[in-house]
Formats: C-alpha cells, sequence, structure tokens
C-alpha cells in the first residue's frame, strides 16, 4: 500500500490488509461487510482495489453473458435455416432454444439498456462465432453458410421472426 506512515496510516492499512485476505477467503462475508461500511459511509476502510476490480468486473460479466447469448441465437437460427437433415426432427427444440435466448437477452438488456449499443457493436462477431458453433456440429460444407449475416439483430431479437418454419418450406424471410 502507498500512503504516508502515520500511526493512522499503519491502522488503516492494516484493516486494509484484514479485507482483503477476507476477499480471498470468505468472499461473501468481505461483500456483506464492504456493503454495510457504504452505507454506514465508512469509506475510510473499505478496500477500494477490490471493490473497484468487482464493479468492473461486473460490466464484463454482463457483457460477455450477452455475448454468449447472441452467439448461441445465431448458432440455432443458423440449424433452422441450413440443417435440413435434421431440422423438422429438431425443430421443437432448436425453437426452445431460440425462445431462451432471445428471453435472455431481452432480460440483460430490460436492466441494462446500454447493452444494445454494445449487441449491435459485436452482433457480427457473435454472429460468424455461431456460424463456427453450427459449423461444428452440422460439419456442413462451410461454403453453404453466408460468412455474413443475413438477418438483422432486429429480426434475431423478434419473437415472431424465424429463418423457417414447419409450415413453409419456402420460407427465406
Amino acid at each position: 500500500m502507498c500512503g504516508i506512515y502515520t500511526k493512522r496510516g499503519n491502522y488503516y492499512e492494516y484493516e486494509i490488509e484484514i479485507q482483503k485476505s477476507l476477499y480471498e477467503t470468505d468472499y461473501q462475508l468481505w461483500l456483506a461487510q464492504t456493503l454495510k461500511k457504504l452505507q454506514l459511509g465508512d469509506f475510510e476502510n473499505i478496500d477500494i482495489e477490490n471493490l473497484i476490480e468487482e464493479v468492473e468486473s461486473l460490466g464484463r460479466s454482463d457483457r460477455h453473458a450477452v455475448s454468449s447469448y447472441l452467439m448461441r441465437l445465431c448458432e440455432y437460427l443458423l440449424k433452422l435455416k441450413y440443417w435440413e437433415s435434421e431440422r423438422e426432427m429438431c425443430f421443437r427444440g432448436w425453437n426452445l432454444e431460440i425462445t431462451n435466448f432471445r428471453i435472455q437477452i431481452q432480460e440483460q438488456l430490460e436492466t441494462s439498456p446500454s447493452l444494445k449499443t454494445f449487441l449491435q457493436e459485436n452482433f457480427l462477431k457473435q454472429y460468424k462465432n455461431g456460424r463456427k458453433q453450427f459449423l461444428k456440429a452440422s460439419d456442413l460444407d462451410s461454403s453453404l453458410i453466408p460468412d455474413q449475416h443475413y438477418f438483422t439483430l432486429e429480426q434475431a431479437l423478434d419473437e415472431d421472426w424465424l429463418p423457417w418454419n414447419p409450415e413453409s418450406t419456402s420460407n427465406h424471410s
């Protein structure tokens, strides 16, 4: 720890070292104590380094989750569109997965609307990742599957849109 080594400074540093140890040994207790200190306004005795790390990781975690859901959504939309030999038999399960990923993304967007911009900026990347997953699963020729997404992010998130449905085998929208 950096700082001036005064009697109070030494006590303060000692308190921080105890908190770091608690952070490493009992995360839930560290959270409870940190929350209590924040609520009481006891800012001098907060393990600020680990608190900053935790706040930063919250944002990364949300972005990672929404990216993962989007990648899997793209993967299943590709399965539905292109994996003809499995499509009719797997439609219900794939449709359920598509619905699940859409719900997960919508829930993330409800709590953090600014993630919509992140989704738009990462749509092509997650489409390509979903395409890789799909190609591994299907073992189809990669030249048959577009490198660029053929659907928009809005379509992907639209609960009423599917690239194929069992009532119409010629649905190309």
